[in-house]
């Protein structure tokens, strides 16, 4: 699962490179009520595991979803919000740092 604020840009890249992904299902959602689609319970639940782009990310979601959270790895991978949707910088962050979590788990 792949948040950041409004879902615009860079969740939505993350989810796009890592569904693509054989072995994985990749989801992405907003913390703001204003984004394009808005991270849920049932997200939370879904997701093995969380990766945020900043630090305020992780606070809104422990702060909404404390209970769901309490087993859930979560990953901040301070990344911020200055990409466009399938930037190539953005791409190469997210490979790097999400596959780099990914093969110590």
């Amino acid at each position: 699962m792949f948040i950041c604020s409004r879902n615009q840009w860079r969740s939505p890249t993350a989810e796009t490179i890592w569904r693509r992904r054989e072995g994985y299902g990749a989801r992405s959602a907003g913390t703001s009520p204003r984004a394009q689609r808005t991270v849920s319970a049932a997200d939370i639940n879904w997701a093995d595991i969380i990766f945020v782009m900043e630090g305020k990310h992780r606070d809104r979601l422990k702060a909404r979803f404390s209970r769901p959270l309490a087993h859930k790895p979560l990953h901040v991978l301070d990344i911020p919000d200055e990409y466009r949707y399938l930037d190539e910088e953005l791409i190469t962050l997210l490979e790097v740092s999400v596959g780099a979590i990914l093969a110590q788990a």
